[in-house]
Order: structure tokens, then sequence, then C-alpha cells
């Protein structure tokens, strides 16, 4: 934007230069020749007054003796004509063109004093033709014709025009010099705008732009844009400080809750109904971390990021056998299908198992009885990927691309539970994780969601 507003400025200036030096020019040439031809037309004027009598009594030696003098001292061609036309004397024209020569001779003798060229441009090396009429009594009895060469007044043009240009060049400096200043000074703010919304989009909190820069229209901007990044700032705060304490006050009824259920245990006879209570207990151990998981993924919002490595495969089996039951009772097949060797990956905590839990609850609320959900663990990019793929109807390209977005439910699935949230909170725990969330029709049939996570190097250590 800058380049653009100096070369605006500049490119009016230019044309306003334009408009001023070129007639400025021309004037100053058209000056110039006036003078050289007044000066000329005098003296030819003076030549053609004494030359009226020499030639009524024929006795040309005084005018000669005048022209010869004339041409030593000035440098300047001179040349007596009759009425016939004849040259009757001249001294330096020797070389002069006739045609030029003829023009300005038959002006003079028609009773008109004449000069060729009518301007003395600085690319034309003509000499000044001057011719004047001799008069006598009304009567013209020939013309006097000087010839001047033109050098020294072009030089003298193009000198006027070299300072035009000097001139010229230096308002263009000026200009630049300024138009860059006050480009600079507009533009100031808007920079530091720019710059200040990167770095609020990066995660910087507290970025501001300094007031009272650049002129009132912008420094009222600057005003208002400050103050909604602190309103911006503070909401935030709120919400991260809202997660923070429903997490942690959530704990205290879970732990009483874990404690009900570990009493329980020894009234339970049978061995199905140990190893649902054993099933009961991990979910709330679960729980547990998930209420950890959101204060990390609160603290990691703040800039305080804690990562962990898990074994990607690990939590694939866990959560398949957290959902087989319900899998069951819907006749739906929950498969895993993992390698043998662990997938270490680096992510925010429980970030994986409750993108899984998102990710499969959806599976299975459109998956018909009968269907299939896979969750596959694999390697892919550098890093590890975790796909759930479903025999469902699926979605469409661009429902896929709508799908992360808050609240949004396709047209047909109004009916279904629901309030469009699972996938964008999958989305925020993973891109916080530095992964990426692509949803995309599965072959043949179903829906195909697929995670991909940084991978660690070493096994699981927290960090």
């Amino acid at each position: 934007m800058r380049r653009r507003l100096v070369t605006s400025y500049v490119l009016l200036l230019c044309l306003v230069l334009l408009a001023l030096e070129v007639p400025l020019a021309i004037s100053l040439t058209n000056r110039e020749t006036q003078q050289v031809l007044a000066d000329r037309l005098a003296d030819a004027t003076r030549f053609a007054s004494l030359a009226a009598p020499a030639m009524r009594t024929n006795d040309l030696g005084a005018v000669v003796d005048e022209l010869r003098r004339y041409q030593e001292l000035y440098g300047i061609g001179t040349m007596l004509v009759d009425q016939d036309q004849r040259v009757l004397t001249s001294f330096g024209a020797a070389g002069l063109d006739p045609d030029r020569s003829l023009s300005a001779i038959r002006a003079a003798l028609a009773g008109r004093m004449m000069g060729t060229p009518a301007t003395l441009w600085p690319w034309q090396p003509h000499p000044l033709v001057v011719a004047v009429p001799i008069n006598d009594g009304g009567a013209v009895l020939g013309a006097v014709v000087t010839v001047s060469e033109t050098a020294h007044s072009r030089q003298e043009v193009l000198l006027s025009w070299a300072q035009l240009l000097f001139v010229g060049v230096l308002a263009v400096a000026v200009c630049v010099f300024t138009a860059l200043w006050l480009a600079g000074w507009v533009l100031r703010p808007v920079t530091r705008l720019d710059a200040a919304a990167h770095e609020i989009a990066a995660g910087d909190d507290g970025a501001r732009v300094q007031p009272g820069l650049g002129p009132p229209e912008l420094r009222r901007l600057v005003d208002s844009f400050n103050e909604m990044a602190d309103a911006v700032a503070q909401n935030i705060e709120q919400q991260r400080s809202f997660v923070a304490h429903a997490s942690h006050q959530l704990r205290n009824p879970l732990t009483v809750l874990r404690l009900r259920m570990e009493d329980l245990g020894s009234q339970l006879a049978t061995e199905t109904g140990r190893s649902d209570l054993a099933i009961a207990l991990e979910e709330t151990d679960r729980l547990a971390d998930v209420l950890d998981g959101l204060l990390a993924l609160a603290r990691a919002e703040q800039g305080q990021h804690g990562t962990e490595v898990v074994d990607a495969v690990a939590v694939a089996l866990n959560r398949q056998q957290a959902w087989t039951p319900l899998t069951e009772r819907r006749g739906i097949e929950l498969r895993a299908v993992v390698p043998d060797e662990p997938r270490y990956a680096r992510l925010v905590a429980t970030a994986l198992d409750q993108s899984l839990d998102a990710l499969i609850d959806n599976a299975i609320k459109f998956t018909p009885t009968g269907g299939r959900v896979d969750v596959e663990v694999g390697a892919g990019d550098g890093g590890v990927e975790v796909t759930v793929r479903d025999t469902g109807p699926g979605m469409t390209e661009e429902q896929c691309h709508r799908a992360t977005e808050r609240f949004w439910r396709a047209p047909d699935t109004q009916n279904v539970d629901g309030a469009g949230l699972g996938l964008p909170i999958v989305t925020v725990l993973v891109e916080a994780s530095g992964g990426r969330l692509t949803l995309a029709p599965a072959e043949g049939a179903g829906l195909e969601a697929r995670i991909w996570l940084p991978a660690a190097v070493s096994g699981p250590a927290t960090v």
C-alpha cells in the first residue's frame, strides 16, 4: 500500500510538472528566438535604410563596406539583392540553403520582413535567415539578407531546458521523500494494527497498538482496536477461568462417586457384576483424566503448553473395549484394527481419548443395525494416523467441510440426538496438539474421520 501511495503521489506530480514545464520550455524557446530575430531585424533594417539612397544613385561602396565590417566583426553573413533577385554583394553567406534564402528574399521583395526558421529548436541546426525590404518612396528596390549561425542560441535553449529538468527532478525527489514520510505516517497505525492482529491470532492476547500514531481517523481506529482486543481478551480469560474452575470443582463429586462405587464392590456376588463395576471404575478414572485434560487445555490456551506422549494403539484398544457394550446392544460391530507394535504420539493430555469418544459416538449414532465401525491406527506423513470409519449414510464433500462448525448439523440429521459440538471439540483438541482432523466420505458408504498427530520418538513421558 505504501508503494502504491508513493507511486500515485509521484505520478500526479509528474503530470503537473509536464503540464507546467512543457509550455514553459516552449515559451523560453520562443523568447530566445524572438530576441535573436529582433536583433537581426534591427541590423538588417539599418542596412536597408543605408542601401536605399545608394541603390538610387547606384553607388554601393559605402553599403558594401558596412556589410563587410559587420560580417568580420560579428561573423554574421550578409547579402544584398536587387528587385530582380540578383545578388549584388555577399559576405559569409555562400553556403546558404537556396530554398530558405529564396523564400525569405521573395517575402522581402514583396514588402514584408521575414525570418526563418520561425522557432530555434535545439534539434534543428539551420541558420537564421532574416530578409528586410529596401524601400524608396513606397517602391521596393531590393532586400538586405542576414545569415546567422544558431549554435549559441540553441545552446541557450538547451541550458534553459536543462535548468527546467533539474528543477523537475529536484521537485520529484522532494516529492518522493515527502510522500514516503507522509505514507509512513499515515500507514504506520495500519502496519501496527496488522502486526498486532497477527500476534493476537498467534496466541499473544496482550498484543496492542501504540496509541497516538497517524492521523486522527486512524488514531480513533487504534483506540477502538485496543478496546476490542481488551474486551476479547477479558472474555477469553473468563472462559478459561470457567473451564479451569469447573474442571476443578467436578473432581470432588467424582471422587466421592468413585469411593461409593468401590464400597459397592464388596456387595456384588457375581463375576459379571464385578467386571461391570471394574469397567465403571475405569470410566470414572477416565472422566477424572478428562477433567485433568480440560485443565491442561485451559493452560495450553494461556500459552502454558503441556503435552504428553501416549500409545495410540493402547488408547484405541481401550476406547474399543469401553464402547463395545453399547455397540453390542445396538447390533453394531466395533473393531480395532491396530498394529502389533506401539504407535507413540505427542499430544495434549487426554486429547486422543476424548477425540475417539466423540468420533465413535458419532459413528454409532449414524450406523444402522448390522453395520460396522472400525478404529484403525497406522503411520502416515511422518506422524501417527488414527481413523474412525463407519458404514452409515455418510456426508457429502460440502457437508464434511461444514461439519466442524459449531452447532452445525446436516439437514437430514435434525432428529438425531446431539448439539453439533462433538466434531468442533475434536478439532480444537487435535489442533491444540499440533495435529489435524480430516473428514471425507468413506469408500462404498459411510464417513471416514482421520486424525493426524505428530509422532514421538520414545515411549510415554510427560513433557
